[in-house]
């Protein structure tokens, strides 16, 4: 295992292959892009007002003047939830008064809408809130829907995770990718409000417990260049071409039943995979399955035309005794030792402050100035020079600095989009999709960095924990966001911040630039902790022989 890039260096880094496996696991995140931000569509909430019963006999004049009037950010629109009394209004048209002239309308009483509402269509034909009339009361819904989704995503990164690490990355992917699509059509049939939230934690099971399956298996199998373009460009790519996907499948499926059918129907395609997909033969030699890693390697050595060596792992034979499966400890391997727990620590933290901030910004696209359609179209091309950054600096620039600046310039971004005047929309809007553009970034980086932190055995089980803590993180986010109907500063204040500082405690993490994927603990990159020396006055002009000049301490920094 310790030289098992050399091991398999016979194969090359790009034979027919590699191309294979590349291209088929990118597209299996495809349907993560346009499932995982669907709620911007699905749980939209268009203009709405109190519905005036259509068998009320009043005038049309006094049908308009029932509904109160309000000034909101500075434009003047229907009352939402109130409604002057029906049984007033009707006898005030029956008695021939004119609501303009003959009633002063700020003394008449009023009431709920107790009929219902009536909701615009210049966009949506009905989404779960026009359905469901998750509206005033029960406006509390709208978050709480997002976030009970964000729970199943939680929980499937959590135990997914673990259940990778013990059965295997292949079986676990197509697994999660079953729950998702199937849950996903079923889902289109929600007879209510809570059959659909039942059915949308269960779609988070899956959700990206299959993403985070094909992320590490084909970090795993690739090497190379090949394995830095995967990480960033391919996988999460693929993501964000399932994004910009969604805006297109929402505009030609203004309802939501059609949306969902529409959604998970294209998914059947993918069962032919699990004849072309290979299990990762490294995860194979970690659970001491020699055999059938070596000939899923001869497969693939026949698949690109090369020569397999006689034995491709040769094992002296006290490895031979060692080569067994070990023992299944699941989360419990990331507290084993100071350094993992001081590391998965760190990186909990920066993955859900960055998740906070990804998600509370591309929650908020259907809420900007403009179409929505095209706003989350915009939103989701920002991603894609996004992660052709994240290749460039995986290809040639250390991690921690690259996630520090990314997270840094996001956050601070963020916080110059309060200081644009009112009037400058276009400017804020720019502001925000340029936040997204580092945030994107370093959520990319933060999977390739994570997976070349953590040894083979427990690989998939740390991604799934750093997962399980961003999915926190997502289920905050919706009600950050709603936090802008009261101050619509505040969102970006909070989102910020919490940027800023996850920007600051990635500086704690070891650097894994230039270093092979480790397959033991022992093989982990190390913390190492800052050593502050005070130097004599004769000292800071000269330094003696064996100390570090101050150039190499930055050197070694990077």
């Amino acid at each position: 295992m310790e030289d098992y890039d050399e091991g398999i260096a016979f194969l090359g880094n790009w034979g027919r292959f590699q191309q294979m496996i590349f291209f088929l696991l990118c597209a299996t995140a495809v349907p993560n892009g346009f499932n995982s931000l669907s709620i911007v569509f699905l749980g939209d909430s268009p203009a709405h007002h109190c519905l005036i019963p259509e068998g009320l006999n009043i005038t049309e004049e006094w049908r308009k003047a029932s509904i109160p009037t309000q000034v909101v950010n500075g434009e003047t629109e229907y009352s939402r939830c109130r409604r002057y009394r029906l049984d007033l209004i009707s006898n005030f048209s029956a008695l021939g008064l004119s609501p303009s002239k003959d009633v002063n309308l700020s003394q008449v009483p009023l009431e709920g809408c107790s009929d219902g509402w009536t909701y615009s269509k210049e966009i949506y034909q009905s989404t779960i809130v026009t359905e469901f009339d998750l509206v005033c009361d029960n406006e509390w819904k709208q978050p709480f829907t997002t976030s009970i989704y964000c729970f199943g995503v939680l929980s499937g990164s959590f135990f997914s995770g673990q259940l990778s690490d013990r059965f295997g990355r292949k079986p676990i992917l197509f697994v999660t990718m079953a729950i998702q699509t199937v849950f996903t059509f079923i889902q289109a049939f929600s007879p209510s409000w809570e059959v659909f939230s039942v059915l949308f934690f269960l779609v988070g099971l899956g959700q990206i417990s299959n993403y985070v399956a094909a992320f590490v298996m084909g970090s795993e199998i690739l090497t190379g260049t090949p394995r830095f373009i995967y990480g960033s460009l391919g996988i999460c790519g693929s993501f964000a071409l399932g994004y910009m996907m969604l805006p297109l499948f929402a505009y030609f499926c203004r309802d939501w039943r059609t949306l969902l059918v529409a959604m998970s129907v294209p998914s059947i395609l993918y069962i032919p995979l699990w004849w072309f997909i290979q299990e990762s033969p490294r995860w194979l030699l970690s659970q001491g399955r020699v055999k059938e890693a070596e000939a899923i390697l001869r497969g693939a050595a026949k698949m690109n035309r090369v020569t397999v060596p006689e034995v491709i792992f040769p094992q002296t034979e006290g490895e031979q005794k060692q080569c067994k499966k070990e023992e299944f400890h699941g989360f419990l391997e990331l507290l084993k030792t100071s350094n993992i727990r001081h590391i998965t620590l760190i990186l909990c933290l920066v993955w859900l402050t960055l998740n906070i901030g990804y998600f509370g910004l591309s929650l908020n696209t259907a809420k900007l100035h403009g179409n929505p359609y095209l706003n989350c179209f915009i939103s989701a091309c920002t991603e894609i020079p996004a992660y052709t950054a994240t290749w460039l600096s995986l290809q040639y620039l250390p991690r921690r600095p690259c996630a520090t600046i990314s997270m840094l310039l996001g956050g601070g971004l963020l916080f110059f989009i309060l200081l644009v005047p009112p009037g400058l929309t276009p400017l804020a809007i720019s502001l925000e999709m340029i936040g997204k553009f580092f945030l994107s970034s370093a959520s990319a980086l933060a999977y390739s960095y994570t997976g070349e932190l953590y040894p083979t055995g427990i690989r998939n089980t740390a991604i799934g924990t750093c997962s399980t803590a961003s999915r926190v993180g997502t289920s905050i986010a919706p009600y950050l966001i709603h936090l802008g109907s009261y101050d619509k500063n505040l969102p970006y204040i909070l989102l910020g911040s919490l940027t800023i500082i996850a920007g600051i405690s990635a500086l704690f993490l070891p650097e894994t630039f230039g270093l092979p994927l480790p397959d033991t603990t022992d093989q982990m990159p190390k913390i190492k902790r800052i050593k502050w020396q005070r130097l004599s006055s004769g000292q800071k002009h000269q330094p003696k022989k064996g100390r570090t000049h101050p150039g190499k301490i930055l050197e070694t920094w990077m």
